[in-house]
């Protein structure tokens, strides 16, 4: 499947947001950090880690590998917010395309509504004067009636 293919069953908003990101190399370091940070492995070297810190390069209670885990926390902290604000202005790209599509769809559909309804009313009178016309050739006067009119 060539990368356009693959575009194509993507929402358009979603697209278009990819394309920015990969423009800006901060967004792309920030979005290769938060999705390490938020796996598992992530969290078996860490506990690896910190557990070879413990055990063979400080003695209790640890006060460099609690500065580290305290200076980590600082910044991953500042990676979950990067993370929710990038998904917050994706939701908004998002919620904007699909405002304008909606709004395009019920503009398409009001237009075809109305465009039935003059097609609508144009094939009624037709009808109508057709059968006026029918009628009136069907139309005959009896004679042994008295001149009276009667439809065939």
């Amino acid at each position: 499947m060539s990368e356009q293919d693959n575009q194509a069953i993507h929402h358009p908003a979603v697209v278009a947001h990819h394309q920015n990101r990969a423009g800006d190399v901060q967004l792309r370091i920030a979005d290769a950090i938060t999705k390490f940070a938020g796996s598992m492995p992530f969290v078996y070297a860490h506990a690896v880690a910190f557990a070879l810190w413990m055990l063979f390069f400080e003695a209790n209670p640890w006060p460099t590998l609690t500065l580290v885990v305290s200076l980590e926390a600082i910044f991953l902290s500042a990676f979950v917010m990067i993370g929710q604000n990038r998904q917050a202005a994706f939701q908004q790209i998002k919620a904007d395309h699909d405002f304008v599509e909606q709004e395009l769809e019920l503009k398409t559909n009001t237009e075809l509504t109305r465009a039935i309804h003059a097609m609508t009313t144009e094939l009624h009178s037709r009808l109508i004067e057709d059968r006026a016309e029918q009628q009136g050739a069907r139309v005959v006067r009896h004679p042994d009636r008295g001149g009276g009119r009667s439809r065939r």
